[in-house]
């Protein structure tokens, strides 16, 4: 979010050293060490705190396995931005070794799934890169289908699913999903959570109803990856990879299902970075603000042959984006 490796430099060390001791707790390439699992699934009464229905539930060492192997990807990448070139190494192998134990432990090819087919057993391989690439659309669709025919276009994750969920989802063509996810205002999701007077979110899916014994009504986890895709995704302001920190900034809104308009502005470390969009029937009316001593590459939500007009003059060829400096710009695209 800011560019600034100095965050990662003054704590290198101690997360090597934590990964290290926790790679004490491997026995042939898989870690369970997780209390918790996948928190607050959404349970089949709702009366119950968590669910026993063993299909709602995500193996731990599933969970474990692949957020570690998520940390030593991690820390390759902090390695390689700190110059540390044995450490690359190191990382990029034991992640290695670990993505093959992973696989050989849970992916279920004849079934296109991972472990019991549970949506955070799908999710989160797929948000972390351990899926194979000839089983991503296997493993993704088996996600889709739970969603559409066990859930019914509701959210089916606990706490660690959720954190990725929208991502993915969008990620992989479905952002569509992902609308009518957060959208629902019935049982659970986070708009049953507003229309039962939630003016924060629970810790449970189904708090109103729950066993009020651990039932924080003011408990942010639960908003999992939401937020990150209304603005990432829906409003389309997300720092470029390589250029972190907003230098360079990849814009790219998605109008979904019956949404009409975004209105978003991110204060980054160069200014304020601004996104509003409206739709009306085929028109999609898009300003934007650049801060000074950045770009952005732009990218419509429209076919290439589709017109694109910029401050009120049309561009000379259909475009699907473009690459721009700093300022305010007005597009309407018909």
């Amino acid at each position: 979010q800011f560019g600034d490796s100095s965050s990662l430099a003054g704590r290198y060390d101690s997360m090597k050293k934590w990964l290290d001791y926790m790679g004490g707790f491997f026995t042939n390439g898989i870690i369970a060490k997780d209390s918790y699992g996948d928190w607050c699934v959404p349970p089949e009464d709702l009366k119950l705190i968590h669910s026993k229905d063993p299909t709602r539930q995500t193996d731990k060492a599933l969970l474990a396995t692949s957020y570690f192997y998520y940390d030593l990807k991690l820390m390759e990448r902090y390695a390689t931005l700190l110059g540390k070139t044995d450490d690359v190494a190191h990382f990029a192998k034991w992640a290695d070794d670990v993505k093959t134990a992973f696989n050989a432990r849970f992916l279920k090819r004849d079934q296109g799934q991972y472990d019991n087919g549970s949506q955070t057993s799908c999710v989160l391989p797929l948000a972390f890169g351990l899926v194979p690439g000839d089983m991503i659309t296997p493993v993704f669709n088996h996600l889709v289908d739970k969603i559409e025919n066990e859930t019914h276009g509701h959210i089916g994750t606990g706490l660690v699913g959720g954190q990725h969920l929208m991502r993915v989802l969008t990620e992989h063509g479905r952002a569509d999903l992902a609308y009518t996810i957060a959208a629902q205002k019935e049982y659970p999701g986070w708009g049953y959570m507003l229309a039962n007077g939630a003016t924060t979110i629970w810790e449970l899916w189904n708090g109103n109803t729950a066993d009020p014994t651990m039932n924080s009504g003011n408990h942010v986890m639960l908003v999992g990856d939401l937020v990150i895709w209304f603005y990432e995704n829906l409003a389309g302001i997300k720092a470029a990879p390589e250029q972190p920190g907003f230098k360079h900034i990849y814009m790219q809104p998605l109008p979904v299902g019956d949404l009409k308009f975004v209105k978003a502005t991110h204060r980054s470390p160069y200014g304020l970075i601004a996104s509003e969009w409206h739709k009306e029937g085929e028109t999609f009316d898009w300003q934007i603000e650049i801060p000074a001593n950045t770009t952005a590459t732009v990218v419509f939500p429209v076919t290439p042959k589709r017109l694109v007009i910029e401050n009120g003059k049309a561009l000379k060829a259909p475009c699907n984006s473009l690459t721009l400096g700093s300022g305010k710009y007005h597009f309407v695209c018909q």
